[in-house]
């Protein structure tokens, strides 16, 4: 018995039993359908805290002046005189699982350009800030060292401020006023939007940390020390040997609370990104148990095709069909009404999953895995729970089949 007959056959005796095999169809399609749209908004939910990760840091830490109290109340404040470039420097040279320190120091200040003034933060970096923070220039250039030791009043604006202050206007090769000092704007940095917590990362201006120090502020204490690991995986025993040295630097007891913060937002991301991991897979789980109530159902509408032909079971057995004959005609049976329900479950899945994105309810990512994924259950599971009637089908006694009305 070849193939197409086999399919034959099966579309044949379906037909017979329409409304039986469309429930099937059914419990099938729901399953593959909500299996993908799972998916695919997990996926989403993983992506967006991928995207996040990657733009947080180059193997980010961040040392922050200021301590917290062991209940996670922050002790210190902005401004706090616990940090200096000496640290910096000291972090960079002495511990090999650091690659990359930029000092920052950072504040509200009022700009300047024409008509226009706008309140915002500065923040005095070195020219190693784009690596560590993986910003990147939307036009112009970033300050060098040679501008950071001559403390060169220049900037870099974000695209808020840059948008604010000129508009349509090209900033680059223009002059703005910080605190009625001039500065060139020299680089615009590429949008960076919202950040989890809601702060808009654009709404910034880049200057030498020493132009801060010197023109601005007049104080030579660093806020921050943003640090680069050399992997994500030496990470938290680079935290560590950061928090032993700067214990030492600053002559604290075993018993005194440490005057900095060490984060590592990264592995918060982390952590977050296991979570959504986690809730996918839970997820999906729940949607494959939908498949399996309808491979019952095939296993249901099968054993109960067998006993209902009995007779021409026999009577094929008898005019010289085999058991492998009556098996896979069974089987067939099971395989077509699987790929159907699998078919129309991965147009539904797709179409599901398109439409809450359209509609902005939460981002769907559809891949061409878990597609795969999903077409691939629907005929597992028809011959899965196909496989045993029509295993009994094919081991029944064709006398006993003819003898039954």
């Amino acid at each position: 018995m070849n193939f197409g007959t086999i399919g034959r056959e099966a579309f044949a005796a379906l037909r017979r039993n329409w409304m039986r095999s469309v429930l099937t169809i059914l419990g099938i399609a729901i399953g593959v359908g909500a299996f993908i749209c799972v998916v695919a908004i997990g996926n989403a939910g993983s992506a967006q805290i991928e995207a996040q990760l990657q733009s947080l840091g180059d193997n980010f830490i961040w040392v922050e002046a200021g301590s917290r109290a062991r209940n996670g109340v922050r002790a210190g404040a902005r401004g706090t005189r616990s940090l200096t470039l000496a640290d910096a420097e000291a972090i960079q040279h002495e511990i090999p699982l650091i690659r990359t320190v930029v000092p920052n120091v950072d504040g509200p200040v009022q700009v300047v350009y024409g008509g226009q003034n706008w309140s915002t933060t500065y923040r005095g970096v070195s020219p190693q800030f784009l690596q560590v923070r993986r910003w990147e220039l939307a036009s112009g250039t970033f300050f060098s060292d040679a501008e950071v030791k001559n403390n060169s009043l220049v900037c870099v604006l974000g695209a808020t401020v840059a948008g604010f202050l000129f508009g349509e206007k090209e900033p680059v090769g223009q002059t703005i006023r910080i605190k009625e000092l001039p500065c060139k704007v020299i680089g615009v940095f590429v949008s960076k939007g919202y950040a989890a917590n809601g702060r808009d990362q654009d709404d910034v201006i880049a200057l030498p940390y020493t132009t801060v120090q010197k023109r601005i502020t007049g104080e030579f204490w660093l806020d921050d020390i943003f640090c680069s690991a050399v992997s994500r995986e030496s990470m938290p025993e680079a935290s560590r040997e950061i928090k032993a040295l700067l214990r030492e630097r600053h002559h604290l007891g075993a018993q005194e609370d440490e005057d900095f913060n060490i984060r590592s937002p990264e592995e918060l991301l982390l952590a977050q990104l296991g979570a959504s991991h986690i809730m996918t897979v839970l997820l999906a789980s729940i949607a494959r148990l939908a498949l399996l109530v309808g491979g019952i159902g095939i296993m249901n509408i099968m054993l109960v095709s067998v006993s209902q032909r009995t007779r021409e079971i026999g009577l094929r057995m008898a005019v010289g069909a085999t058991e492998q004959d009556v098996q896979a005609q069974f089987l067939g049976e099971a395989l077509v009404l699987s790929l159907i329900g699998g078919v129309l479950g991965m147009a539904g899945g797709i179409s599901a999953a398109l439409a809450i994105n359209s509609m902005a309810l939460y981002p769907a990512k559809l891949s061409a895995a878990t597609l795969l994924l999903g077409g691939l259950f629907s005929p597992c599971v028809g011959i899965v729970f196909g496989y045993y009637p029509a295993r009994r089908a094919s081991q029944l006694d064709p006398i006993q089949g003819l003898r039954c009305e």
